[in-house]
């Protein structure tokens, strides 16, 4: 049984796409053991309460430096000996020496074809915002390893989505979610958890 700890910082849409999937046996040999926010009023921990699922906030806030923020996270996710790290909408760079120790364990959703509109600056509607802004036809969302770098690991699995006229950010965002990240992040920790 694959022991997932899922990140997030907001309202857990991915994570109840995650949720549902377990919940629904569309991925096996797999459980969510943690959930982890930077953010002490992310509804995504009450979403994981809700569950029976273990929910901790751990925020850089509570800590004097950047690196014993750091020092303490990565202790943090010690404790839940987990196989595999999920960030769902988790807005905090993840410490190099959590990647170095979780290499090949860590993995991310993008709302975004990698490499477009990918990296530093590329979050949240900003994403959806810069796709609109370059009169992109199709956009989607990326599921990849988690590596040093920003968006820059191996990918796993992409999902194209149309982008429509008269497409707002918000909408926009909400049928890459619906139609992609929904889609493919659970399907990406199901392979895993099977050996795919």
């Amino acid at each position: 049984m694959l022991r997932v700890g899922v990140l997030v910082s907001g309202g857990g849409t991915n994570l109840q796409a995650i949720l549902d999937a377990v919940d629904h046996g569309d991925i096996t040999n797999a459980e969510v053991s943690v959930v982890i926010s930077n953010n002490p009023g992310a509804y995504a921990l009450e979403r994981a309460r809700n569950h029976g699922i273990r929910a901790v906030c751990i925020s850089p806030k509570q800590f004097p430096t950047r690196d014993a923020f750091n020092q303490a996270f990565l202790a943090k996710i010690d404790e839940y000996d987990l196989d595999l790290i999920v960030l769902a909408g988790f807005l905090v760079m993840i410490p190099a020496a959590m990647t170095e120790k979780y290499k090949g364990r860590i993995i991310n959703i993008h709302p975004s074809l990698i490499p477009s509109f990918c990296g530093v600056g590329y979050y949240g509607l900003k994403v959806h915002e810069a796709a609109l802004a370059r009169g992109v036809k199709v956009t989607g969302a990326t599921v990849h390893y988690v590596d040093g770098g920003m968006d820059t690991g191996p990918i796993i699995l992409q999902k194209a989505v149309e982008v429509e006229e008269g497409d707002t950010p918000e909408i926009l965002q909400r049928r890459v979610m619906e139609q992609a990240e929904w889609v493919i992040l659970p399907k990406a920790i199901n392979m895993i958890a099977n050996g795919q």
